[in-house]
């Protein structure tokens, strides 16, 4: 009987025992499920300041080393050099000036304008300065400036087949030489060109002046420039507006800068000093871009 009796109180005691561990088993549950909406608070926080772009402080890093490094690619009237070698051309000028107007000196790297965002991101370069088209894939991987420059694609062909051009309404059966990864590229692609992808614009010239293309897509304002009488490819002209076959407005020209850069905003107010002094329209005029910078 008491050996019974025993065995019962043991029995009563380790199930009291078993339900106060079940109870601190509970308990011990509750910081755990704190902690895991602790983590995904910070989760959520963490993808909340991951939408918002971190600011990398450009002007800093700039003043500091005493250069801004300009990436640019030999595109007249923007970006060239004289017979001393010295880059000139209207973004050229300004750039030289904006350097100026950060208090330090101006370096220009010519680069590869596949690799302008590769260049752009490992900081060989501060900013992409080159008669640049906004285009989506240009906003969607670097910061880019109010535009300062209209512009439109044009189809470059010989000076004595111009008039086989002038009424096409598509590319298709024509062989034409394009800037690779440029907005000329992409216009005769969408025209059904076959398109010869170049390094340079300028080369682009050299395909049709030495027949291997039939014609080149370029920018206006580098047409205006490099091509007609009393330049070196006297023998070129352009005949259609690529833009306006494809029922689309200008271009727009942007200065590119790192995602998040604060360089951005100090061109901006840079550049809209420059505009209100006369500065920008006097340097568009010594290059014949006075029609086509953005003045408001």
């Amino acid at each position: 009987m008491k050996k019974t009796l025993s065995l019962a109180l043991a029995l009563t005691m380790a199930l009291s025992l078993a339900a106060c561990g079940n109870s601190g088993g509970s308990s011990s549950s509750a910081p755990n499920s704190s902690g895991s909406s602790s983590q995904a608070d910070a989760s959520s926080s963490a993808a909340g300041s991951s939408s918002t772009p971190e600011v990398v402080d450009d002007v800093t890093t700039v003043t500091e080393k005493g250069t801004l490094v300009v990436g640019i690619t030999n595109f007249e009237p923007m970006d060239y050099q004289d017979e001393n070698g010295e880059w000139i051309g209207f973004d050229a000028d300004m750039a030289k000036q904006f350097a100026e107007y950060l208090g330090v000196d101006v370096e220009f790297s010519e680069i590869n304008w596949d690799y302008k965002v590769m260049e752009l991101n490992a900081g060989n370069i501060d900013v992409v300065w080159n008669g640049m088209t906004i285009l989506p894939e240009v906003t969607s991987t670097m910061d880019v400036s109010n535009p300062y420059c209209l512009n439109a694609q044009v189809l470059v062909v010989p000076v004595d087949k111009a008039a086989d051009f002038e009424d096409l309404t598509s590319l298709e059966g024509l062989t034409v030489a394009v800037e690779s990864g440029s907005a000329g590229e992409a216009a005769a692609t969408a025209l059904g060109a076959s398109t010869v992808a170049v390094a340079k614009q300028a080369d682009t010239l050299l395909e049709v002046s030495a027949g291997t293309s039939d014609a080149a897509v370029i920018d206006l304002l580098m047409a205006g420039a490099m091509i007609g009488e009393g330049t070196s490819y006297e023998g070129l002209t352009y005949v259609l507006n690529l833009n306006e076959l494809q029922k689309q407005e200008s271009e727009e020209y942007g200065v590119g800068f790192r995602q998040g850069s604060n360089l951005v905003d100090e061109f901006n107010t840079f550049w809209a000093e420059k505009v209100a002094d006369g500065t920008v329209l006097e340097v568009a005029t010594t290059y014949g871009l006075q029609e086509s910078v953005i003045l408001e």
